[in-house]
């Protein structure tokens, strides 16, 4: 027998591509602390290792996340779908295709288009490459930096989880999936007048990614009257921990009718988390730099059980 939820109101946060719940940072426990109930998806083929991809397709990341929605409605009065750069597409083709409006809809850093700074001119080339024989399986999309942040000690601390080979990033994904991607956009792109529920968009004017143009093609196909663009001017594509993170919250926040402040108590109340992420930054440096010194002038390190509690400088 199911039990009644304790709370009526619910969010549904949806991660990246090759990512995890890390993508949306802090987002959960705000909104939490702002009274919603938080649900994630690990979407197929994420949280194992990047060759569990290679047999994933753009309609399973879109069943889950559908199923998951689905399932979420029947326990609440409203849900609000929110998404993470491929996890905003998903957010964005469920609420079309479900006719949402049992709550409202949050798009972070969207890639409608794949025309940021950083993208090589020949990017275009993988769709020649899609076509040849066992090339999409066996060609690796590397992610290299600036790992989507201009803080410098985020990211820091992030290259620094991917030298340990922690699980919370995929350090490559096949390029199979970079083609799942494309046709997700694709999808995206097409009827999105169906759209009925208030949007909100944000996105990072130096997005490296995907450029603002992502944003405006948003608020003109669903329509001005039903979307909100925020653009941020301090971040890369990871808006979520970036340094515009305070602004992106208190702006998710106000647009599902709760109290934007929370963001802010949330960002002064982390203030040890910063000063922690300072340390392991500075301890990251000395690690690679230690790493590329001979054995016997290697300079001594901090100790190996210092406090590593990166979660907290995201914060």
């Amino acid at each position: 027998m199911t039990s009644e939820p304790t709370q009526r109101h619910a969010a549904l946060l949806i991660h990246g591509l090759g990512g995890t719940e890390y993508d949306l940072g802090s987002m959960h426990k705000i909104l939490r602390r702002a009274g919603l109930d938080t649900h994630g998806i690990t979407l197929p083929g994420h949280g194992l290792e990047p060759n569990s991809l290679l047999d994933v397709s753009a309609e399973q990341w879109l069943d889950a996340a559908r199923d998951k929605y689905r399932d979420l409605l029947g326990q609440y009065e409203s849900v609000h779908l929110i998404g993470m750069c491929m996890g905003a597409l998903l957010a964005i083709e469920v609420a079309k295709q479900e006719r949402h409006q049992r709550g409202r809809l949050v798009a972070l850093a969207p890639p409608i288009f794949i025309d940021g700074w950083s993208t090589p001119w020949y990017a275009r080339l993988r769709f020649l490459l899609y076509r040849l024989p066992l090339v999409p399986r066996r060609m690796r999309v590397v992610e290299e930096e600036p790992f989507g942040i201009k803080n410098d000690m985020i990211r820091a601390i992030v290259k620094a989880k991917f030298a340990r080979g922690e699980n919370f990033h995929y350090r490559w994904v096949p390029l199979h999936c970079v083609q799942q991607v494309d046709r997700l956009r694709h999808w995206v792109m097409s009827g999105l007048r169906q759209i009925l529920c208030p949007t909100l968009v944000v996105h990072a004017r130096e997005d490296e990614l995907t450029s603002v143009k992502s944003a405006e093609f948003l608020q003109r196909e669903i329509g001005d009257e039903r979307v909100a663009v925020t653009i941020v001017e301090n971040s890369y594509h990871m808006i979520c921990i970036d340094n515009d993170r305070e602004q992106v919250a208190a702006n998710v926040l106000a647009h599902l009718g709760l109290d934007p402040e929370i963001a802010r108590r949330s960002r002064r109340s982390a203030g040890a988390g910063d000063a922690l992420a300072e340390r392991i930054a500075r301890r990251a440096t000395r690690q690679q730099a230690n790493a590329a010194a001979p054995a016997d002038t290697a300079a001594t390190d901090a100790p190996t059980d210092a406090p590593t509690d990166e979660t907290a400088a995201l914060d």
